[in-house]
């Protein structure tokens, strides 16, 4: 019996010891409370609500240090007419400037960079400055959309549905000189990307994205594979030859409408809580996330507010999986149980 027991004590302390202790990581916070990329107000009170939601203290808990930046703030441009069809690219080409300084200084300063947004434009700054500070990235894109169209093919002139145009080097040619927009160069290789939860892809989207060769796991995909396989084929994809920081840009419409209904176009058929969570942990888990994008949180657009509630606490959840916490439960690298 006296064996019995110790063999079951050396069981229980081997259990302890190979539970996920929570990795120690470092989270540089900077809000985006900016809207101009498109036409739906409220998107810019995001990063607040986020914040209110409790994710730094959330994210102590877990043994992340975190160092908030506050809210960027940004020029007002009060002459922004349509370029080429594009609406207010004035004002989003100043923004992203502002932004890409930004997080470059968060990547300067040792910090895994979140930018709170905000609408999807700011990927274009958020991505810039993350590649500015650290170089090459691969960019994993969690979204509804492809948000790859061109300002000469885009239906709504809208910059939100856009940005990947703007950083793709292989695009370069396809897209107009803008004003503010000088300062912008691309900085992401088609073969560096990857887009998981599409199921809205404009005609124009279509056609690149099958002209680059893009790795694209549409809703259908991850219905088909399950979201395990898809990330395993995700991770071993980006990882096949040069293992690059990766930079995570979430739209929090790739999860269905039914859980975060607060955002500004939803698509029905999404990402369900479960699988958005396994993206977050399993990227966690790779040691190579750099920074993270979570856009397109717009209050005002729930009609409840349940729904709210619902939308920024999902939010909330991917973040907090992106720095490590895992449904099985973790426990601080230094916990010891008490003696009695």
């Amino acid at each position: 019996m006296r064996m019995r027991s110790a063999r079951i004590l050396q069981q229980v302390k081997r259990s302890l010891h190979h539970s996920p202790p929570l990795p120690q990581r470092s989270a540089g916070i900077i809000g985006a409370p900016f809207s101009k990329g498109q036409h739906r107000g409220g998107v810019e009170t995001g990063p607040d609500r986020i914040r209110a939601a409790g994710l730094l203290q959330r994210l102590q808990q877990q043994g992340c240090a975190v160092k908030d930046y506050g809210n960027l703030e940004f020029e007002e441009v009060t002459e922004d007419e349509p370029v080429r069809g594009s609406s207010r690219v004035r004002a989003v080409g100043s923004a992203n400037h502002r932004l890409s300084e930004a997080v470059q200084a968060v990547k300067k300063d040792g910090h895994t960079a979140v930018m709170l947004g905000g609408d999807h434009s700011l990927a274009i700054g958020s991505i810039h400055g993350h590649s500015a500070a650290v170089g090459p990235l691969s960019v994993l894109w969690v979204d509804a959309h492809a948000d790859v169209n061109t300002p000469l093919t885009s239906y709504t002139g809208n910059l939100h549905g856009q940005p990947m145009s703007y950083l793709l080097h292989e695009l370069r040619s396809k897209v107009p000189a803008l004003p503010n927009f000088s300062w912008m160069k691309p900085c992401v290789s088609a073969r560096d990307l990857v887009y998981i939860g599409l199921r809205d892809v404009d005609p124009a989207e279509h056609y690149i994205l099958k002209l680059l060769g893009v790795k694209v796991f549409s809703m259908s995909q991850v219905d088909h594979l399950g979201v395990a396989r898809v990330m395993e084929e995700t991770c071993d994809y980006l990882c096949s030859s040069v293992k690059k920081p990766i930079h995570l840009s979430f739209d929090i419409d790739a999860i269905d409408p039914s859980i975060t209904p607060a955002t500004g176009t939803p698509v029905v058929g999404g990402l369900t809580y479960r699988e958005g969570l396994y993206i977050t942990e399993h990227l966690s888990q790779t040691g190579l996330l750099s920074a993270v994008d979570l856009v397109e949180v717009n209050p005002l657009r729930g009609r409840t507010e349940d729904e709210v509630r619902s939308t920024v606490g999902t939010a909330v959840d991917l973040l907090l999986a992106c720095f490590g916490r895992v449904r099985e439960g973790n426990h601080p690298s230094d916990y010891h149980l008490p003696d009695p």
